[in-house]
């Protein structure tokens, strides 16, 4: 009999054990519930924070778009004044002193209708020749259309390659004593890691559709109809670069053997040489050779919405791949 107790006692055992199995499967399975339950509505809520917040900035954005601070654009004068326009640093799309900023500041200060004559501040080392011959051409374009409003170029610290370039386009130049100006040449340079290759005992594999597709590849060696063949494109531009000086500056150049090599000379010389036309700055100029003392700064600048937009696009950007998990670490294929 206690043989039988002890059986039915066992067997009470085993089914509060599945019991108490079951029950803790009940609430684990409760417990994953709830977690994702509150995970998504810490998403949602997120989610709820973001958009609210584009709309809010979406809204802040489009009434600073219509008002007096929306825009990069130095305002017109009511009087006769002296339009002044900045040609400030590397000469690149994308950059401060790219041809569209320049070329739609120009525009703006030979359209105001109180404009007596435009000064070119320059202070630029050059840059690209392309961006560079767009503005030129713009120049010249805007001479013709405005005969009564001359454009004077002034350089500052420096004006070389192709903020020189540029420079040419003007009626006249002036630059101080100190002033550099010139360097009417061309350049592309690189490295050649070949001989580091071999000594790292690193083997290089390039695979490409052309003959000469890889010819700018500093890890292979140098061909010399290559090297031929790109002095030629480099001779080539600095053949257009020289006509456009000479088509600007006409006989007030000087017939000096070094002209056109490369070399930057000081405001003195480059006077000597017929580079420039005086000895000046932008408040004499405008003062003394304009006759409107008054200067109105029409350079383009992003505004401060602008770079503000840009920044917040990027953020924005980065936070919603981080949220969708699109970001990705492979490496985008790009035509060179």
């Amino acid at each position: 009999m206690q043989g039988d107790e002890w059986t039915e006692g066992s067997m009470r055992s085993k089914e509060e054990v599945a019991v108490e199995k079951e029950d803790r499967k009940a609430w684990q399975l409760l417990d994953r519930t709830l977690q994702a339950s509150i995970q998504e509505q810490r998403r949602s809520r997120r989610w709820g924070i973001f958009f609210k917040t584009l709309t809010f900035l979406y809204l802040l954005g489009a009434f600073l778009l219509f008002s007096p601070w929306g825009s990069g654009d130095g305002a017109s004068a009511t009087k006769p004044h002296t339009a002044v326009v900045e040609l400030r640093g590397t000469i690149a799309d994308l950059e401060e002193a790219s041809a569209d900023n320049l070329v739609t500041s120009l525009r703006r200060a030979f359209k105001d209708k109180h404009t007596r004559g435009v000064v070119l501040r320059i202070n630029s080392p050059g840059g690209s020749p392309v961006q560079s011959g767009y503005v030129y051409d713009e120049i010249k374009r805007l001479r013709g259309e405005y005969p009564d409003i001359k454009l004077y170029a002034v350089i500052a610290d420096i004006g070389a390659s192709g903020a020189y370039y540029i420079a040419a386009a003007a009626d006249e130049i002036y630059a101080d004593k100190a002033s550099l100006v010139g360097s009417i040449g061309v350049t592309a340079a690189g490295f050649g890691f070949v001989g580091t290759l071999d000594k790292l005992g690193v083997e290089r594999r390039t695979y490409a559709a052309g003959e000469h597709k890889t010819f700018l590849d500093p890890f292979q060696p140098e061909k010399a109809e290559e090297r031929q063949f790109w002095q030629s494109v480099l001779n080539n531009t600095h053949q257009q670069f020289i006509d456009q000086v000479k088509a600007g500056r006409g006989d007030r150049l000087a017939d000096h053997p070094d002209l056109f090599s490369g070399l930057v000379w000081s405001g003195e010389q480059a006077l000597e040489l017929g580079l420039i036309d005086g000895l000046a700055s932008t408040s004499s100029v405008a003062r003394d050779i304009i006759g409107a003392e008054e200067t109105v700064d029409f350079t383009h600048r992003d505004s401060p919405l602008a770079r503000f937009t840009r920044q917040l696009g990027a953020s924005m950007g980065a936070a919603i791949a981080k949220q969708l998990e699109l970001a990705s670490t492979a490496p985008a294929p790009v035509l060179r």
